[in-house]
């Protein structure tokens, strides 16, 4: 009896790999516009045959191995000195004054506020704008200002395809599992593993260890691929990975924000560590750019503050400094949030699975729904979903930073009691787990980082 074919997606090249490749090339300031020919050919073969995937692995390799040209304006450098060279004066913060229980109402906010907003985006995450907006429009809950309900219509659960498995929040009893939520508490028990001296390679055997393949996707899951293929850090990054620079290490960084409150610069510097097993450049900019703006949040409530502090712990001339200055322009300009809205989408094309996972794109919209949610933890984690793009790892980033800025003490209920304190993960030892006992620990783990 032959064998059943399995589809496991990552785990072989896809057209999807080829063309993300070749915008991934184009954005590094590549011109992969000299393999169009090759391009055009390898698109159209039968990926699932052997041979013809080794033609697709053949022109990923080229058009990867390509120079960047000449008078490509960005410095965008992967390894840790070359980020340090390219950072700008570091925005210097006032010391860390709380302590004991206040300390630990910070935290438990962060993972609290972390969930919601990812529970929130999660039913409408890969909803183009114009199909959430008009679902939004025909249920009467335009502007987004709850979890979604069993209360909306058959006739519109009908129209927009709303499967039997959707996550109504009258369904839900803890947070389901989520990747944006694996990863908090993988970096967690990393933490408590190996202390603040952890190397890359750590990172990388932890995975291995207690996180099964199938529970990563994109850039996590070709680095996972290329660790099975002895293909170590920094290289497991980089090779064949056309996700290197996608959303992907950003939703891990808000662990190393929670353990180093205050400290924005080492909690930066442990993101780059974890990012740098799958992501490079604005891949690795992006978990900085949130870690340190979760350990700003433990000292300044300022928005804005909390943005340019994060800002000043990444290359200066790269395209996420440049990205994000762009929204704090939008901002000083009192433009609104719509019309911001409106600005993104035309600068990113959603329908490109690219653009719609791009860590920059989804950078904007954290920015976005921070600066125009106005320090209303309802209207932030709300703002940052109805954005679009990738809808539960925005909400999820911006609830842990007004999470932690808000303490959980003052988080709405109608937000926080849906999750009955309890989290489900893919990560071992951690299947079922209370979010107060999480932030227990993530307390008990700041000791050891000092």
């Amino acid at each position: 009896m032959e064998d059943p074919k399995w589809d496991i997606p990552f785990l072989r090249i896809t057209k999807q790999d080829i063309d993300s490749e070749r915008l991934q090339c184009e954005d590094e300031g590549k011109n992969p516009d000299i393999f169009s020919r090759t391009y055009k050919r390898v698109s159209h073969l039968d990926l699932e045959d052997e041979e013809n995937q080794l033609k697709a692995q053949e022109l990923i390799d080229k058009i990867a191995s390509l120079s960047v040209r000449e008078d490509y304006p960005y410095r965008e450098p992967s390894d840790w000195e070359g980020v340090l060279s390219q950072q700008e004066q570091i925005l210097e913060l006032p010391p860390l004054t709380l302590k004991g229980h206040e300390l630990e109402d910070k935290i438990y906010g962060g993972w609290l506020g972390r969930c919601a907003g990812c529970l929130l985006g999660k039913p409408f995450e890969g909803w183009p704008r114009h199909r959430l907006w008009s679902f939004l429009r025909d249920g009467c809950l335009l502007p987004l200002s709850d979890y979604l309900t069993v209360r909306i219509s058959p006739r519109i659960r009908k129209k927009y395809n709303l499967p039997p498995d959707t996550p109504f929040v009258e369904n839900i009893h803890c947070m389901p599992e989520d990747g944006d939520l694996n990863y908090t508490v993988a970096n967690m028990a990393l933490l408590k593993k190996h202390g603040r001296h952890f190397t890359p390679h750590d990172v990388a055997r932890f995975w291995l260890e207690n996180i099964p393949i199938l529970r990563t996707s994109s850039a996590e899951r070709v680095a996972y691929r290329n660790l099975c293929m002895n293909i170590l850090p920094p290289l497991s990054a980089s090779f064949r990975n056309p996700y290197r620079e996608w959303i992907g290490a950003q939703i891990r960084g808000d662990l190393f924000g929670y353990v180093l409150p205050g400290n924005p610069s080492l909690a930066a510097e442990l993101a780059w560590r974890d990012a740098s097993i799958s992501h490079v450049k604005n891949g690795i900019y992006g978990e900085m750019w949130v870690a340190a703006m979760i350990a700003t949040a433990f000292t300044s409530s300022d928005v804005v503050t909390i943005l340019e502090s994060g800002l000043s712990r990444i290359p200066v001339r790269c395209r996420l400094h440049e990205a994000v200055c762009e929204i704090l322009d939008w901002y000083m300009q009192a433009i609104e949030f719509d019309e911001a809205v409106e600005r993104l989408h035309r600068l990113w094309d959603e329908n490109v699975p690219y653009d719609r996972s791009h860590v920059i794109s989804n950078a904007m919209v954290v920015a976005i729904a921070l600066l125009w949610g106005g320090m209303d933890f309802q209207r932030s984690i709300c703002r940052a979903v109805q954005s679009c793009f990738d809808t539960d790892c925005n909400g999820a980033t911006v609830g842990s930073i007004l999470g932690v800025i808000l303490g959980a003490k003052k988080l709405p209920k109608k937000w926080i009691d849906p999750l009955n304190d309890t989290l489900e993960t893919g990560v071992r030892g951690y299947s079922r787990a209370r979010i107060s006992e999480l932030a227990r620990e993530t307390l008990g783990i700041i000791d050891r980082i000092y």
